[in-house]
């Protein structure tokens, strides 16, 4: 360890190289814990816990009236608890681990594309004990195969990057009217998306397709990011 590092209590526990997400980092510090780190953004832990921490306290206290700040009518999902979660980019499992303190009773799927974010997540923050139904596999067809069965989500959770990019194919229209079919009547789908640089044009541009496809459509800007909190 650099003497650096040392200094401001910076330490690398594991480093591994993936085959989807490339060198992945298990870092330690005394003001963010311990957090997943790839192309030196954060994946789970640390800032990211925060940023889902508090989107999902806005859902879980929002009410079925007009919000002051956006006119719309919010989702009535606060009014019965939610039974059943999917994640799609599962990560570490920081919003796992959320949605289980939150909604303990909570039937809770994950999909992730990289077994070895997967592991890391085992090993280093919990995911093992937190009864998450864990899916290896692309999200994309995950949803392809789910949306046509009869399973509806109360609460469905997007958060797919490979680094700093968002895929395209999950801003197509396609995807999102997929990922409706599956919502619940009252249930709510969150999108996350980094905003900061370029990266707001293209959150701006994303809200404008959400706009089109979901009824009400609220923003939440926590840290450096824009969460779309959407439903029918």
């Amino acid at each position: 360890m650099k003497i650096v590092d040392l200094l401001s209590g910076t330490k690398v526990l594991e480093e591994v190289e993936s085959e989807i997400n490339g060198k992945i980092s298990v870092i330690k510090t005394l003001g963010y814990g311990t957090y997943l780190q790839v192309g030196g953004l954060t994946q789970s832990g640390g800032v990211v816990y925060g940023i889902w921490k508090t989107t999902l306290r806005k859902v879980k206290s929002q009410k079925s009236t007009p919000s002051a700040s956006s006119g719309l009518m919010l989702s009535k999902i606060e009014a019965s608890k939610v039974k059943s979660c999917l994640i799609l980019g599962l990560g570490g499992g920081t919003s796992a681990e959320l949605i289980r303190k939150f909604w303990p009773g909570a039937e809770i799927t994950g999909v992730d594309l990289d077994p070895a974010m997967v592991e890391l997540g085992k090993k280093y923050f919990g995911l093992r004990s937190l009864d998450v139904d864990i899916v290896i596999g692309d999200a994309y067809e995950f949803v392809v195969k789910q949306s046509k069965s009869k399973n509806r989500f109360d609460l469905i959770l997007v958060d797919i990057y490979l680094g700093d990019k968002f895929p395209k194919k999950f801003e197509e229209e396609k995807f999102l009217k997929l990922v409706f079919k599956m919502l619940s009547e009252n249930g709510c789908v969150i999108f996350n998306r980094l905003y900061f640089g370029e990266k707001r044009k293209e959150a701006v541009k994303f809200g404008d397709k959400l706009d089109k496809v979901f009824s009400k459509v609220r923003r939440v800007y926590p840290e450096a990011n824009l969460m779309f909190l959407c439903s029918k």
